[in-house]
């Protein structure tokens, strides 16, 4: 397809508690991007970044401070914001400039340096900050939120703590074979049982954690990876950005709901499958046609959301699929062979192309120990506040 974009290169720095910079994690994501896609750093013609809003100025123009510590030489800089899924949204602008022509060879970088604990809004009482609304007019913060809806798929359902226990053990033996995880060790049902109540029914592990980390990509048009000499690259056929669609656009008040994964549009969508719905569209496949899936964990139950959300099953089947370890390793649809959120926690900018590293990595067939069998279709699934679609399929 004309619309495809090669995957050159793709690169992380690991995810855990550095206590360094930002800036130095992506600058090693992005060398070792270069490296993969054996491209010099000056032969970059684009470069964009994903920001953070927790790195201060330079963290709000990511893509011109990444260029700068690669060392400025001339390239087109962007840089773009879109809460977790600003990501995908670097992923699209390196994609439009490849096939507007504006550029051969694009490089996508995203890192944080998170805060410990649960993040925060930003800069202070911001009356018209969807979170600061969430946090100070609800006290819903992000594990409050993840609980409710925890009990809300028990309730209409039937989900139970095991189900949500057994996701975390599937993603933990993923992450402990994973080299660019945070947490790489298995873990039990009991243990997940046994770890501190968060936000009643989830416990500690059943959340994920907030972390420092890193993750980089070469993008290129399919022209530049023919004469570059890879004749089979990982393509990029669909990113998805989709916003909610409500029966009326104009809102009364701050909305806060467009962080809400139940919103429901007028045709019986819910918004995160709205995402995966445009993003099949566009690539022209059904999820029937997936080899694996990376999705957004923030907690285990939202993850057995994603599967009804991507069509893996169902809806109300997800807790089925998972039991019958369709989910896991060696199984019809592995979910979240990285290790996930779980293993990783959140290092915000970058977790989208994170994603899409590890779809890079399984459709080559390098992904070691957690390959998953002739991978060919793979798809990622995030959101990001107040709206943001964030999915991306690649092929190979």
């Amino acid at each position: 397809m004309t619309d495809d974009v090669a995957v050159l290169g793709a690169g992380m720095h690991p995810w855990g508690k550095w206590g360094r910079g930002f800036v130095e994690y992506g600058t090693v994501a992005a060398r070792a991007a270069l490296a993969d896609a054996g491209v010099d750093w000056r032969d970059v013609d684009s470069v964009v970044g994903a920001d953070t809003v927790r790195g201060g100025y330079p963290g709000y123009v990511a893509g011109a401070t990444f260029a700068k510590a690669l060392g400025w030489q001339g390239a087109r800089v962007a840089s773009v914001y879109a809460a977790c899924a600003s990501g995908a949204q670097a992923v699209n602008t390196a994609r439009t400039q490849i096939l507007a022509g504006l550029a051969d060879v694009v490089l996508v970088v995203g890192a944080d340096a998170a805060p410990k604990g649960f993040f925060r809004p930003a800069g202070g009482d911001r009356h018209d900050d969807p979170d600061w609304l969430r946090f100070r007019v609800l006290g819903a913060t992000n594990p409050a939120y993840f609980g409710l809806y925890a009990r809300r798929r028990m309730a209409v359902h039937g989900d139970t703590l095991e189900d949500f226990a057994q996701v975390k053990v599937k993603n933990a033996a993923a992450g402990a074979l994973n080299p660019n995880a945070r947490y790489r060790k298995t873990v039990t049902t009991e243990e997940v049982a046994a770890s501190a109540v968060v936000a009643d029914p989830l416990r500690l592990l059943d959340i994920c954690a907030t972390s420092d980390g890193a993750a980089a990509l070469v993008l290129c048009g399919m022209d530049f990876a023919r004469k570059h000499g890879v004749r089979n690259p990982v393509r990029i056929r669909a990113v998805s950005t989709v916003m909610p669609t409500y029966p009326n656009t104009v809102l009364d008040l701050p909305d806060i709901a467009t962080d809400s994964a139940a919103v429901v549009e007028p045709d019986g969508v819910t918004f995160r499958a709205s995402i995966a719905r445009a993003a099949y569209e566009e690539a022209g496949i059904g999820p029937e046609e997936l080899s694996l899936a990376e999705v957004y964990d923030l907690s285990t139950a939202l993850e057995l959301q994603w599967y009804e959300d991507l069509g893996l099953c169902g809806e109300g089947e997800a807790a089925k699929l998972l039991r019958e370890g369709a989910t896991a390793h060696g199984g019809r649809i592995p979910v979240n062979a990285s290790g996930g959120l779980a293993s990783f926690g959140e290092a915000v900018p970058a977790q989208a192309i994170a994603q899409v590293c590890e779809l890079t990595w399984q459709l080559r067939g390098t992904a070691g120990a957690r390959q998953v069998a002739d991978a060919r279709v793979g798809i990622t699934a995030n959101q990001g506040l107040f709206g943001h679609g964030s999915s991306v399929v690649a092929v190979r």
